[in-house]
């Protein structure tokens, strides 16, 4: 079976500054411009994605928003609630539900779950600040998800252009 690609992403850096419920919370000005930085870096980068798997937050669809307009081809898009809040091993529920089409994920969610699960995936320690992406090959089908190693492809913050 070919090699799968998870695209881990961080939400962009969300304002704190109102009231609003943790799911309710918006991007602040930082945030609205590193995301489409993380859209140009995917664009360039990974030539087609297949499915984007996004946390219900307002953050993490704002970031998916502005980081899926760079690309040349927006992909099927599913909002899972199960993305929200969730730790690493509950993210690895998600990854081996996905269908066996998608070759290639994006999974946009929140820390620490995102960098949790790229450190259990890779057997690595993935720093996943805000807008930070990493790219992990995986052997084998989704539902065999964290079962064998996994191989970090490239991770970090796309720089400012």
């Amino acid at each position: 079976m070919a090699e799968r690609t998870l695209i881990l992403l961080r939400h962009a850096k969300s304002d704190w500054s109102g009231d609003e419920a943790d799911i309710d919370r918006p991007l602040n000005g930082r945030g609205r411009h590193q995301a489409p930085r993380a859209g140009k870096w995917l664009a360039r980068s990974i030539p087609v994605i297949d499915l984007a798997v996004v946390s219900p937050a307002n953050r993490a669809r704002s970031t998916w928003e502005l980081v899926s307009a760079e690309l040349d081809a927006v992909p099927p898009t599913q909002v899972d609630d199960r993305a929200y809040a969730a730790s690493a091993g509950q993210l690895l529920g998600v990854l081996r539900d996905l269908p066996d089409h998608a070759g290639i994920v994006v999974l946009v969610g929140h820390n620490p779950g995102i960098e949790n699960l790229a450190s259990l995936l890779t057997g690595e320690s993935v720093p996943m600040p805000t807008s930070a992406i990493a790219v992990i090959g995986l052997a084998g089908p989704w539902t065999d998800a964290g079962r064998f190693p996994a191989v970090l492809r490239a991770s970090g913050r796309p720089p400012a252009e």
